[in-house]
């Protein structure tokens, strides 16, 4: 069969996905140019910190996302206990909060002056000095917080997989002597084991990625140095070397995950998909699975929502604040612009590889795809010195030819901004649209264009109001997204514009915790909504049967 000769869906997604791949190429080129004066100060004192301290804080917010995630998604999936309905959703609930507003949430509540330690004096009569206490803003703290809030992604996907188990798989097993303990070692666990390794593989992306987190607890790691060494030490060459080497721990955390995956199978035994057989814990055991799904949600969102509801009514006035208005539509205006373009994006490319399924047009969606795993620091790297360099070389020209200086034109602007929200954010977006469109079945392309129909008016008038619930449902996970940005957000804003995250992180870090309270609780209860979404998406992903 003759090879098709590339068109303009071919070349248009090839050139998306070489423009969005751009800030990665840029941070990896550096890899390779002379090192500095400022790069061998790095070696020689804290870059062996930043490795150490950022294994040893995915190592503990490993363990802890397992023992969380894996245990309450099997209770919630096949025991029956009271509250097993409430908490099916409400162990998503802590997603909704970024790591680091949870940080400063606990600081308050935890730290000397903080209502914890104020009543253990006053009960105990103690003085300061008197009386030791855990440190919050240390690494075991960190280790906490990004714990209690990225446990849902392994929680999410474990449920997921053990919802899809064949019934028959896990009557076998109890047919065969194995009680619940015994069916969750040998049968369950083994076969959620990819999605468990997945779901893993994210909460330590996102850790990787963490900064508001670890700089408030003063803990150095790359994310922190690579905004010290540009904009302490002056040296974006340097900062995109250590961006280079975070990005490989990413790339390494890829690379295991795709490994696990594909140095074992698993299969389903059957197609039975009837109502799962549900262990009806009896006695202590029933406390203690109440117990143990209570936990993280009290403390990943219960309480934190408690405290920063508390913060917020002793300082209601700053909801009415003309500045908070401006947060709100800064943000808001921010994240729909840049939603509105993924979503635009992702609807492009996957329509464009659905249309021309060949190897290039693959790889070119995948290559724009993997932003997400790249960290918003790494990300703002790369997006600022090509820019920099752009607006440097068209400003000299004007200069010379016209006597004329265009200042920041991209670098500094809206416009990077934007673009780095598209570049870390697009996966988001493409991987629900796919999944939109693969539910399509392609004679009805066939038959549009037999109608007389172009490729872009069967996408604009067949495929999207069919995929109009994914769409929106894409919009709005991206949303949130943008609107929880921290780090890309602190490094390309434009000059005196802040957003709800850029300014409760500002508050927060100057320790006017309850003052930053207004806009740190903006961005959870925008949070919840995805959440939702989620939540009824797992209840009702076993094949064959809504999960009652």
């Amino acid at each position: 069969m003759p090879a098709t000769r590339p068109d303009s869906w071919h070349i248009g997604v090839i050139l998306v996905a070489l423009i969005l791949a751009l800030p990665v190429l840029v941070v990896f080129a550096h890899v390779f140019l002379p090192t500095t004066e400022v790069w061998q100060h790095l070696q020689a004192t804290v870059l062996s910190d930043y490795v150490r301290n950022s294994l040893l804080l995915m190592l503990g917010v490993g363990a802890g996302v397992l023992l969380i995630g894996v245990p309450t998604a099997w209770l919630v999936s096949l025991c029956e206990f009271p509250g097993r309905r409430i908490f099916e959703w409400a162990l998503l609930l802590p997603l909704a909060f970024p790591a680091y507003i949870i940080a400063y949430t606990y600081t308050g509540i935890l730290d000397f002056p903080g209502p914890v330690q104020a009543q253990l004096r006053e009960w105990f009569g103690w003085g300061y000095g008197d009386y030791w206490f855990p440190e919050i803003r240390s690494l075991g703290g960190a280790i906490l917080m990004l714990s209690l809030v990225l446990y849902p992604y392994v929680y999410l996907l474990s449920r997921a997989a053990f919802l899809e188990q064949s019934v028959c798989v896990l009557e076998v097993s109890r047919t065969l002597g194995a009680g619940p303990w015994g069916g969750f070692r040998r049968v369950a666990l083994p076969l959620a084991r990819p999605a468990i390794i997945t779901g893993l593989s994210l909460a330590l992306m996102e850790t990787l990625a963490d900064y508001g987190t670890v700089q408030y607890f003063g803990i150095p790691t790359f994310t922190t140095g690579i905004f010290r060494t540009w904009f302490g030490l002056g040296d974006p060459g340097a900062a995109a070397q250590l961006a280079a080497i975070l990005m490989s721990f990413v790339f390494i955390l890829i690379l295991l995950e795709r490994l696990s995956r594909r140095k074992a199978r698993f299969h389903h035994t059957s197609s039975r998909y009837s109502r799962l057989p549900r262990y009806q814990l009896q006695g202590w055991k029933r406390l203690g699975a109440f117990g143990v799904c209570l936990l993280p949600v009290l403390l990943g969102f219960i309480l934190p929502s408690w405290q920063l509801g508390f913060w917020s009514y002793l300082t209601f006035e700053r909801w009415f604040h003309p500045e908070f208005f401006t947060l709100v539509w800064n943000s808001l205006s921010l994240a729909a612009i840049a939603a509105v373009l993924a979503v635009v994006l992702a609807l492009f490319m996957a329509y464009a590889k659905r249309l021309r399924p060949g190897l290039g047009v693959a790889l070119a969606v995948r290559v724009a795809g993997m932003g997400y795993a790249i960290p918003g620091t790494v990300i703002a790297v790369g997006v600022m010195l090509p820019f920099a360099f752009i607006d440097n070389v068209v400003d000299d020209w004007m200069r010379a030819q016209f006597d004329i200086s265009t200042g920041l034109i991209l670098s500094g602007t809206l416009v990077a901004l934007v673009f780095a929200y598209c570049v870390r954010f697009l996966a988001v977006s493409l991987n629900t649209v796919e999944a939109a469109l693969t539910k399509i079945k392609p004679s009805m392309d066939d038959a549009a264009r037999s109608l007389g129909m172009s490729p872009s008016q069967v996408l604009y008038k067949i495929h999207l109001p069919i995929m109009r619930g994914s769409v929106l449902t894409a919009l709005l996970l991206v949303f949130v997204d943008v609107l929880k940005e921290l780090p890309a957000t602190l490094i390309l804003r434009p000059f005196n514009f802040n957003t709800l995250a850029v300014r409760a992180f500002e508050l927060a870090s100057d320790e006017r915790l309850a003052d930053s309270a207004s806009a740190a609780l903006a961005i959870v209860l925008v949070g919840i909504i995805p959440v939702i979404l989620l939540s009824r998406t797992i209840a009702t992903s076993r094949p064959g049967h809504a999960n009652p």
